[in-house]
């Protein structure tokens, strides 16, 4: 049986993150995710997709800052059951839990940190009758490596921050980019909107809007989409047709572990510590929900913080745990006073 003190399922970004935070207290982890590496979404959808929200870099690409954050985390040593899904979890009387993946490995846990993300999801997929018979053969749900769009011809349809940014992004890759909307209007970054009808002014990006992918023709493989446009039919050919209209997301087994669960998201109590309803079971990053509640990675690290905080001040009832910035006491800590705290920066500076 594998012991720790925070089991955490879910390897993306909020739950590496929470690691680190977690090592600052001297408090082991363990992750539990159903992929075969760590990352998540970053790492399983979009790695070289760019991200401009995460503080001190104005652009780094998913896969660099899972790297980065698995950097960052390596000298706590955290354990991974990688490629398995947790599946049950029993509380035991000492308060102190036991989850259990499908494959039948056993975590012992202090307090478990839901950070699954989305949980496991599938693309939405539009309604073309015979697009199963195309799936990896032009047509592609997800934007894993686009280095193998380079020279060819794209054709994208959705009307979203994924839909814009990837034709944004596949215009320096792809010989041809087209973006297909049922709508002159886009849900995405009005940023996003404006650069792509500043690549369609400079001939880089074909906007067919309203419009919809009818069909797909082609032998072996996709060779060109039918798209319908206020009524007339146009044949588009291309090599590839990316549908991007979001994700099904599902909690999968967990959504049977009695939390309070809304809109397919699990409650936490963000006036405090994002613990769940099940003391000693928390959620945090997209996975959870609360007023005001925002899905952005940087949000994930701040639930991540704090519910480690809780974890510690439930592990050690009665010890005052004193804040230490890391610029003063590093991530390896320090049992000082705030005095000799004080003494240690005025040498630094000197």
């Amino acid at each position: 049986m594998i012991t720790t003190d925070i089991l955490i399922i879910g390897a993306g970004p909020t739950g590496l993150f929470a690691v680190f935070e977690a090592g600052l207290l001297k408090l082991k982890c363990h992750i539990i995710d159903a992929l075969p590496q760590p990352g998540g979404q970053l790492a399983e959808l979009y790695p070289k997709k760019p991200i401009f929200d995460i503080p001190g870099y104005p652009s780094v690409m998913a896969g660099e800052l899972v790297d980065n954050l698995m950097e960052q985390i390596k000298q706590f040593q955290p354990g991974f059951t990688l490629n398995e899904r947790a599946e049950t979890i029993d509380k035991l009387e000492d308060g102190t839990f036991i989850v259990t993946t499908n494959k039948g490995t056993k975590h012992h846990a202090k307090a478990v940190a839901i950070a699954g993300g989305l949980g496991s999801f599938e693309p939405r997929k539009p309604l073309i009758e015979n697009i199963a018979d195309y799936e990896e053969k032009g047509v592609e749900y997800f934007v894993k490596k686009p280095e193998i769009f380079e020279g060819k011809r794209v054709v994208i349809a959705g009307g979203g921050d994924s839909a814009l940014d990837w034709s944004i992004f596949l215009s320096n890759v792809a010989s041809e980019v087209t973006l297909v909307h049922r709508r002159n209007e886009f849900r995405g970054a009005l940023d996003s909107v404006e650069k792509v009808q500043e690549l369609k002014k400079l001939g880089k990006i074909n906007l067919i809007t309203p419009a919809e992918v009818k069909a797909i023709k082609g032998e072996e493989k996709v060779e060109s989409l039918v798209i319908e446009r206020e009524g007339e039919e146009m044949i588009v050919e291309t090599d590839y047709f990316i549908p991007l209209f979001g994700l099904t997301p599902k909690l999968g087994p967990i959504a049977d572990w009695g939390l309070e669960i809304e809109k397919n998201a699990i409650k936490v109590n963000n006036a405090l510590d994002y613990q769940t309803n099940i003391e000693g079971v928390y959620a945090i990053g997209d996975v959870n929900t609360y007023p005001g509640k925002l899905k952005l990675i940087l949000c994930g690290f701040h639930e991540a913080t704090l519910m480690c905080q809780s974890v510690y001040n439930r592990l050690n009832p009665g010890k005052k745990y004193v804040l230490k910035y890391t610029t003063v006491s590093g991530v390896n800590g320090f049992d000082g006073t705030r005095k000799e705290a004080e003494k240690q920066v005025v040498k630094a500076i000197e």
